[in-house]
Formats: C-alpha cells, sequence, structure tokens
C-alpha cells in the first residue's frame, strides 16, 4: 500500500517539478569606456522562475553611482544584441536596492527566455543616453539557464552560456 501512495505521490508531483524552471542574470556596467565609467558602475544579481506561463523576477544591485531610475525586463532579437522594453520590475532603493515582479508571459517572451533573448536592465539618473553599440542601462545581464558555478579565474564548463544550443530546430 506504502508503495503504491508513493507512487501515486511521485506522478502527480512529477508535472509540476517539470514545469519550473530557474533563470540568473549576473547585473554589470556595459558599456564602458573612459567617458562613462564615472556614471555606468556597479553589481547585482537576479533569479527567476517560472511556473507554466508565471514569471517571477527578484534581485538586487548595489554601488550604483547615481540612483535608479527604472528597471526592466527587455527582449533582444538574439542574445548579446540591445533589444526593446517588454516588462517594466517594480523599483526599490536608490545606489542599493531590489528589483522584483510577477507576470504571465506570452508565448513569444517565453520562447524568448528559453532562447537566452530576456534581460534585465537597471537605469540611473546619470546614465548616458543609448548608444548605437550598446543601451542605455547602468546595470544590465542576461536571463540565463541557472547552473553551477565556478570559482573567479576558472574557466565554466559546458555551454550554459548559449542556450540557443538546447533549443531543436524545426
Amino acid at each position: 500500500m506504502r508503495s503504491v501512495l508513493a507512487a501515486i505521490s511521485v506522478t502527480l508531483l512529477c508535472p509540476q517539478v517539470a514545469a519550473a524552471a530557474d533563470y540568473r542574470a549576473d547585473l554589470g556596467p556595459m558599456p564602458l569606456d573612459d567617458e562613462t565609467k564615472a556614471f555606468i558602475a556597479g553589481r547585482g544579481e537576479a533569479t527567476a522562475t517560472v511556473e507554466g506561463d508565471r514569471l517571477t523576477i527578484e534581485g538586487s544591485f548595489r554601488d550604483l553611482p547615481s540612483n535608479a531610475t527604472a528597471a526592466h525586463i527587455i527582449m533582444s532579437p538574439t542574445i548579446g544584441v540591445p533589444g526593446k522594453k517588454v516588462l517594466s520590475l517594480r523599483l526599490t532603493g536608490t545606489v542599493d536596492g531590489g528589483v522584483t515582479g510577477t507576470y504571465r508571459l506570452s508565448k513569444p517572451q517565453m520562447q524568448a527566455l528559453k532562447a537566452g533573448r530576456l534581460y534585465v536592465q537597471i537605469d540611473s539618473e546619470k546614465a548616458p543616453p543609448g548608444y548605437s553599440w550598446g543601451p542605455k542601462g547602468t546595470l544590465w545581464g542576461w536571463l540565463l539557464p541557472d547552473h553551477e558555478r565556478v570559482a573567479q579565474g576558472i574557466p565554466q564548463q559546458g555551454h550554459w552560456f548559449i542556450p540557443q544550443l538546447d533549443i531543436v530546430s524545426k
């Protein structure tokens, strides 16, 4: 009887476990050159959990050179390329603070998340306007599948940073 109950419990729980996926973004300054390094600085991190079509994001940032003004999820045409704002995150704090949000993703947004084409961007008061080669944001980071992390200076193994490799082409 116990083994039957255990089998039923596992069967009922497996769809919920399979539906959840975790993503992480390391937020850093970009672009950075001699002209902008005084205005674009700081660090942060964000995690995202997906349950069904619902995305929940929580993150923090620190050491901005000016007050944070806005935070967004941005959808890019491909990983590494600036994109367009699709969701606004709730912002708390000024030079140190947090971002949060829960959203129902559309099918294209969900596909973009799975393909590594969504990123978190935090803007600040002194961030210069957008460049032809990059976004306006003070901090930004791509939402990529969560993965084991290695110490600084040790090469990361595997293809975790290129999620397009995990998508089957049709």
